[in-house]
């Protein structure tokens, strides 16, 4: 059984770690509540670019002088995963959920014999597929809310664009958490180059006002030469933005379940503390009078 001071001692550094996941709870309810905001305002332009695109797309996507990044390069053998996670842990299932989805993903199209190549946008995700995938990393993009998000997405952007054209890989696609609620964040692939036509998530308003035929000037080819790159851009900036509000909810709920543990174990530990020590007192009293009589 542990001493009264050992009791001590523990009771005193568990109010401590008390202390900084409370001070973590409220860090990450202050920023969720910007990040949410952000993520919240940037879907109805991706929403609207993602119905414009596909409506432009749609009527050339047959054509033999459809862009690249609408058409493919005609393979689809080399895979590359964008992995969008934190650089910071203590948030809960935030990064282990991703690091799970890509294991899933990357085990499926290795059975189909397919080429995989990951891009880590976050410290933690290339942290924990190192072990298994450390071959398949081909970098890791770090902090990347210091420069701002709109910033590195472009940066992002133009890196894949790039890639693309020197024909390191045919198929990108980015996982990330989708946020929906503080206590529900949906890990979301993606799937960036080749645009895709067929899946995407607008909305039933925007997909119906899709469905209507305009005229294009200049010709549909060259407005998508433009909007396919501006298009990646603001996908990437949009799974950022989710990622940012969903880490930010998950770190949030996790500390406030480290709080309320510690403090019941605070109460467990001062019932075990007070026990203790009224059976030493009981103890030496004991031996007072046991004393007292022999004399």
């Amino acid at each position: 059984m542990a001493s009264l001071k050992e009791l001590r001692i523990r009771i005193n550094s568990v109010k401590s770690t008390q202390k900084i996941t409370k001070a973590m709870q409220m860090v990450a309810s202050s920023k969720l509540r910007r990040a949410q905001e952000n993520a919240e305002a940037a879907r109805p332009y991706a929403v609207r670019m993602e119905s414009m695109l596909r409506a432009i797309a749609g009527s050339v996507a047959g054509n033999d002088n459809a862009p690249a990044m609408l058409a493919g390069n005609g393979a689809s053998d080399n895979h590359l995963l964008l992995v969008t996670t934190s650089d910071r842990g203590l948030c809960g299932g935030f990064n282990s959920s991703i690091a799970k989805a890509i294991r899933e993903r990357v085990g499926a199209l290795q059975a189909e014999g397919k080429t995989v190549k990951l891009l880590c946008l976050g410290r933690k995700g290339r942290e924990q597929l190192k072990r298994d995938f450390g071959a398949l990393i081909i970098d890791t993009v770090e902090d990347l809310d210091k420069g701002g998000l709109s910033y590195d997405a472009d940066e992002i952007a133009a890196r894949l664009t790039r890639m693309f054209q020197d024909g390191e890989f045919d198929v990108c696609t980015i996982v990330y958490n989708h946020f929906q609620s503080v206590m529900t964040q949906v890990v979301t692939p993606q799937q960036l180059i080749p645009y895709n036509v067929e899946t995407d998530d607008v909305a039933e308003a925007d997909q119906t006002e899709a469905t209507a035929i305009y005229e294009y000037e200049p010709e549909e080819e060259e407005i998508l030469a433009t909007l396919l790159p501006r298009n990646l851009a603001v996908q990437i900036f949009r799974a950022l933005l989710e990622s940012s509000a969903s880490e930010q909810a998950a770190r949030m709920t996790a500390m406030d379940n480290a709080t309320r543990n510690a403090g019941d174990m605070i109460d467990k530990l001062s019932l075990l503390y007070n026990r203790s020590r009224q059976a030493a007192i009981t103890t030496e009293l004991t031996e007072i009078v046991t004393g007292a009589e022999a004399l």
